[in-house]
């Protein structure tokens, strides 16, 4: 696949920002099965602070084993995410990092609204592909985190969101919404090792920050 095309790539799923809906486990979009999972990563701060800088610099996907390659910007249209109301329906759109780039303190560039990455996810022998494009960024005092919808060649067809947040009582926690199906009817045949990879992963996921982690 060249890049030229890659970055220009549209997702592979309609329901663009669904993971955002407050509902989302009750009413997930015919056809794909809802996930939200979350983990407390401490308390403070300073946590708060390291949790997203380690988040918005796939600290999650490669502190569960799975390497990021050709992270680009992207060339093609970027989609924007949407808040919604509590009774489901969209409220206005999400603003984002657009005007300068961000960067952790050891120079590694913040995740920002249409980056196109391909993620390779150990599977036994081999490393499966799964092309993704981040779909929306969240950038609020106590509640950061991102989006990504999957492209075309990913084995799913769906969205999967990363937000750290720092609550009243000053815990900091993870917390993972997806909603996804199988991408096609290969992945449809062999659903039941699918949904065992996935667990797998989601759980890793959900320790890839805390701190004895990161340190």
């Amino acid at each position: 696949m060249r890049r030229s095309t890659f970055t220009d790539q549209p997702v592979t799923y309609g329901a663009v920002g669904g993971t955002q809906a407050p509902d989302l486990l009750y009413y997930p979009p015919k056809g794909y099965r809802p996930l939200i999972r979350e983990a407390r990563l401490g308390s403070g701060e300073e946590r708060f602070q390291a949790a997203a800088a380690s988040l918005m610099t796939w600290g999650v996907q490669r502190g569960s084993g799975i390497k990021v390659t050709d992270a680009r910007e992207g060339t093609g249209v970027q989609y924007e995410g949407v808040i919604f109301n509590p009774d489901g329906s969209p409220a206005k759109l999400q603003e984002h990092r657009q005007s300068e780039a961000v960067f952790a303190e050891d120079g590694s560039p913040y995740i920002v609204n249409g980056m196109t990455a391909v993620l390779k996810i150990p599977f036994w022998p081999i490393h499966v592909s799964a092309p993704v494009r981040v779909v929306y960024v969240i950038d609020e005092q106590n509640r950061v985190g991102f989006a990504y919808g999957t492209l075309h060649g990913h084995p799913e067809s769906g969205e999967e969101a990363f937000i750290v947040e720092q609550r009243d009582d000053g815990s900091v926690w993870l917390v993972v919404r997806a909603l996804g199906r199988p991408a096609n009817g290969f992945y449809r045949a062999t659903y039941p090792i699918l949904r065992l990879v996935q667990r797998h992963y989601t759980n890793k996921y959900m320790r890839s920050l805390l701190p004895a982690r990161a340190a």
